[in-house]
């Protein structure tokens, strides 16, 4: 079984990338919503929510966990991995694929701050983007329009309209969507930015990431009946949360298991 854990619902974008990726793995989610958001959350919070939510995917069979959170990963990442002993996968900063496609020299970052602070979206800026003008903008608001299902809204133009203003001034022919919330407006994020500019959607390299794990260094079995899906939440509200992943992502509500973490 594969764990991912987010904030909220952002990372049911890595979810679906997963699920159409390896049809026959079973996934259990875990959206921590009694804390969303991570952006503004410190390191230290973040590492202590990431522990307990390892802990419940453990618990529940996880033998592959993905930080679904670009957040999350930048603060928590490495200490899940020098503390637990099962593999971890993490959100990448997607730079260098968006650096080294640029024409016009010039790339966006959509993200948190939390993920502008961490070391490795500097790091990696500084290693792939030295060349290129990086115009980096956190995405105030945006995780807040996909946790109330506004995408495709005029409320959504209005939040997205002076984000993605600079970008479009300077010139940028990429757009890295740092956050695994900011996949759900892609094609609001399209129609405003213009159909020059490329989207960069970090979710199917995580998905490669997990599936050289999986075949390489675990034994899990390559072939398999498919199983249900767990879907489990830190708020109480589940009858809620079971309508809106079901909104997010094409499960069978029937042969999937939604919970509620009180922990």
């Amino acid at each position: 079984m594969i764990g991912l854990f987010d904030s909220g619902y952002g990372g049911l974008s890595v979810f679906r990338v997963l699920k159409e990726t390896l049809p026959d793995t079973p996934l259990i989610y875990y959206a921590d919503h009694e804390h969303c958001p991570y952006g503004q959350k410190s390191k230290e919070y973040l590492i202590n929510r990431a522990e307990k939510i390892t802990e419940v995917l453990i618990e529940q069979g996880a033998e592959i966990i993905v930080v679904a959170c670009n957040t999350a990963t930048a603060a928590a990442i490495d200490h899940l991995r020098n503390s637990y002993d099962i593999p971890f996968v993490g959100m990448e900063p997607a730079i260098k694929p968006a650096a080294l496609s640029s024409i016009t020299k010039a790339v966006g970052v959509l993200a948190t701050e939390g993920t502008f602070s961490g070391k490795l979206f500097n790091e990696t800026k500084e290693k792939y983007a030295k060349d290129i003008k990086v115009v980096i903008q956190p995405g105030t608001g945006l995780v807040e329009l996909v946790e109330a299902h506004k995408m495709h809204t005029y409320k959504s133009w209005q939040v997205l309209y002076p984000l993605l203003k600079k970008m479009k001034e300077e010139n940028v022919d990429q757009i890295v969507l740092g956050c695994t919330h900011y996949p759900f407006l892609f094609e609001d994020i399209q129609k405003l930015a213009g159909e020059h500019v490329t989207l960069i959607d970090p979710a199917p390299a995580v998905a490669k990431q997990v599936v050289r794990i999986k075949e390489t260094i675990l034994d899990f079995p390559k072939k398999g009946k498919a199983q249900f899906y767990q879907f489990i939440t830190s708020h109480a509200d589940v009858k809620n949360f079971r309508a809106s992943v079901l909104k997010l992502v094409d499960v069978n509500g029937d042969n999937t298991l939604f919970a509620y973490d009180w922990s």
